[in-house]
């Protein structure tokens, strides 16, 4: 029997009335060129990761529920609501505000917001960015609004600066717009294409790398012999330089060798480990074009720029040098490669 053409239309508005549900994503990141030299005015390199994301997806909640986080990777739940701006406790919740006062809106609204990801914690990937960036475009999303790179990039920088002081600007920047990123501290901040793409192994070690106790060290041996560590910047600013003029000139193999001579004076500063160093070192011995550590040192992950032809061959190597986990990701291609640069809100 037929439905009722009443019934039907109800039916139907029903269906219109059902609320959205939203889903963005966001990619991690890793420093190729400049880490700790950076700090001292020197610039860096770092280009997105894609094949590691933060997912956010935002439904409607239940009626007077206000706005509900749930981050199942950290086996947390969050509430942001009317008359809280004021007591918030993470960039999580920090993003949501900004983010609905930058869109016109309130906090009265009745949200769940879930959050997964696949980009390790604590490793220098980027997962903090990473998660607000998706945040962000969810919350644009879900509520039908469109929102650039370059605006989600301040939005993201906005909400870390009030948990993080002065942060550098490479991770929201990297990661919101998708692109290679060039910076220098307190001077300049931007975006920039390769000519050919590239290939990265991503290895972990398994170990933390405490961003705060190595860059401490490094200060410490920096004011003990500051001519020897200035020299030492100065050649990592160097490499870094000629590494983003092989990046948009497409020479692969140049890219390699700066990544080689980067890691030698890394372990100069002191900032390597035993695991890094054999890390390294099985990923050359087996075809890559240059390897290196990446982000603080003393732990965290290695990175090997390797060809389709020994990607494998590589990934083995790394597997049976002990890495806890190896990850493929690439930097595509543009023939736009003209640089862009960030404005300074969002630095």
């Amino acid at each position: 029997m037929s439905m009722p053409l009443f019934l039907w239309y109800t039916e139907l508005d029903n269906l219109r009335a059902m609320p959205p549900m939203t889903t963005a994503n966001a990619p991690g990141k890793i420093i190729v060129f400049g880490e700790h030299a950076v700090v001292y005015g020197r610039p860096a390199i770092a280009v997105p990761v894609t094949q590691v994301q933060a997912q956010v997806t935002i439904e409607q909640g239940e009626e007077g529920q206000g706005i509900v986080i749930v981050a199942r990777d950290l086996g947390r739940i969050l509430m942001v609501g009317e008359g809280e701006t004021n007591d918030v406790v993470s960039p999580l919740q920090a993003v949501v505000a900004s983010t609905l006062e930058y869109l016109g809106l309130g906090l009265e609204h009745d949200l769940t917001i879930t959050i997964e990801s696949t980009i390790p914690i604590a490793r220098g990937l980027g997962s903090g960015a990473a998660v607000s960036t998706a945040m962000t475009r969810a919350l644009a999303g879900y509520f039908a609004r469109e929102l650039t790179g370059q605006e989600v990039s301040g939005l993201v920088y906005e909400a870390e600066t009030l948990y993080h002081g002065t942060p550098s600007g490479i991770d929201n920047t990297v990661i919101a717009y998708e692109r290679p990123v060039y910076f220098i501290r307190d001077q300049k901040l931007e975006t920039f294409c390769v000519r050919k793409p590239l290939l990265f192994l991503i290895a972990d070690t398994g170990l933390e790398s405490p961003t705060k106790t190595v860059v401490g060290a490094v200060r410490q041996a920096w004011e003990r012999s500051k001519d020897r560590y200035e020299a030492l910047f100065d050649s990592v600013g160097d490499v870094a330089v000629r590494a983003r003029r092989a990046l948009e000139k497409g020479e692969v193999e140049q890219v390699g060798r700066l990544m080689d001579e980067n890691h030698r004076l890394l372990q100069t500063m002191g900032v390597s480990s035993f695991e890094l160093d054999a890390l390294v070192e099985a990923a050359r011995h087996t075809g890559a074009l240059g390897a290196k550590l990446s982000g603080a040192g003393r732990g965290g992950n290695m990175i090997a720029l390797v060809t389709p032809q020994t990607c494998e061959r590589v990934k083995d190597a790394l597997e049976k040098e002990g890495a806890q986990s190896v990850i493929q990701t690439g930097v595509e291609a543009s023939t736009d490669l003209t640089p862009s640069l960030v404005p300074e809100r969002e630095r």
